[in-house]
This record gives C-alpha cells, structure tokens and sequence, in this order.
C-alpha cells in the first residue's frame, strides 16, 4: 500500500470510531486492519508503559481495560494525519467520561507503522498524569498478561 492509502485507511479507522451511532462503531477497521502479531506500545515512564503484543492483547487487555473504565465506548477524535511510505502519523483527542464522573480527554500521537497492507505496530504518546490520574494505574494482573 502506498503511504496515500495507509492515510486514508487510518481516516477511515478514526472516522468509524467516532461515529456518534454505535451500529457504525461497532464496525471496527482497527480489528479488521491489525495484525495478529501487531503490538502497541504506550511509551513512557507510568503504570500504563509497556507494549502488548499481539491483537488479543492489545484488544482485550489494552483495550478492553480502557472501556472497563468508561461510561460508554471511548471517542478519540483524529484531527491530523501526516503520512510518509509506511507510517501514519496521527494528532488526535479524546472526548471521554469515566464511570466516576471525571473527565478523560487525553490528547495523543498516534504512530501508526504498516507492513504488507496490514497495521503492524502503534506507537502511543500521551499524557501520563492524565491517564493515571482518570483511569487510575494499569492494574498488576494485566502487567503480566502483557508482558
């Protein structure tokens, strides 16, 4: 795929995403485009640093943790996509609210890296204190599921 169809398949992953009907929502381009053996790795120094590998695990135990903790299906919205042969760079923010009450609108870069069509790694950049402070640690029984 050249680095115009990674960009506009990212655009269409965030467009799905934030779609306010949860009948188009649930048709997740980020599943169908991920590789099994994909990982993301959420990068810095915090509870939540470490990278999951592979698609179970970075759906059900990124993921998944993620929604366990949000009144609905969290909402990151995309307003920026720079793209170069197999990486995605994207500038997004999210619009979220926890099961507590508080607010979780993190802003992030996304970095998106392809291979043979397929998403084959994410790299997270975020606000550490923010996720922590809203979402609490990333709990110790999914440390070790994530290795």
């Amino acid at each position: 795929m050249s680095a115009a169809d990674n960009k506009k398949l990212v655009q269409e992953i965030f467009a799905i995403a934030g779609d306010p009907d949860p009948a188009v929502r649930e048709k997740s381009l980020l599943v169908a485009n991920l590789a099994d053996d994909a990982i993301w790795t959420v990068t810095g120094q915090y509870s939540w640093s470490r990278t999951f590998t592979g698609k179970q695990s970075i759906m059900n135990d990124l993921h998944g943790h993620v929604r366990s903790r949000l009144v609905e299906r969290g909402r990151t919205i995309a307003h920026r996509f720079i793209a170069d042969g197999d990486i995605v760079a994207v500038e997004a923010k999210g619009n979220n609210l926890t099961k507590d009450g508080q607010r979780y609108d993190n802003d992030y870069c996304l970095v998106f890296r392809f291979d043979g069509g397929r998403i084959k790694e994410i790299r997270e950049y975020c606000d550490s204190v923010l996720t922590e402070k809203a979402l609490g640690p990333f709990p110790a029984a999914a440390v070790r599921a994530a290795g």
